[in-house]
């Protein structure tokens, strides 16, 4: 990975900086929180690719040296506890290693998961 790089203006920009076998995964990671929430809008949020939906965040992605992460995960929920318990990961955060399958339907899933936490909140603070 690039040790110094200057903030991506894009996603495309953002994937464009890593090696092309990085850039296949955060591509099929895009593509997979994009199907899952078409309304989504893409944007560049502390340096590193993000999704918004109704201007609130929904899901970020990055690429380091031996991970993929994404934030926020949902550690927390018993939906997901026992599954995401199988990867390294702080509080919010889950790391997928880069040597290893990425689990797209569980990306597919945490996205949905945090769309619809989105859009209840947002029904009902209307």
């Amino acid at each position: 990975m690039p040790a110094k790089r200057s903030t991506p203006q894009h996603i495309d920009e953002y994937i464009a900086g890593f090696p092309d076998e990085v850039q296949e995964t955060l591509s099929e990671i895009r593509r997979t929180i994009k199907e899952a929430v078409p309304g989504a809008a893409e944007a560049i949020s502390y340096q590193i690719p993000a999704f918004k939906l109704y201007g609130k965040p929904l899901i970020y992605f990055a690429a380091y040296r031996k991970h993929i992460a994404i934030y926020p995960a949902p550690r927390g929920s018993e939906a997901f506890k026992e599954e995401l318990s199988a990867y390294a990961g702080g509080k919010g955060t889950v790391q997928f290693p880069l040597d290893l399958p990425i689990p797209y339907d569980l990306i597919r899933r945490i996205t949905e998961f945090r769309a619809k936490g989105i859009v209840d909140e947002s029904e009902a603070s209307s």
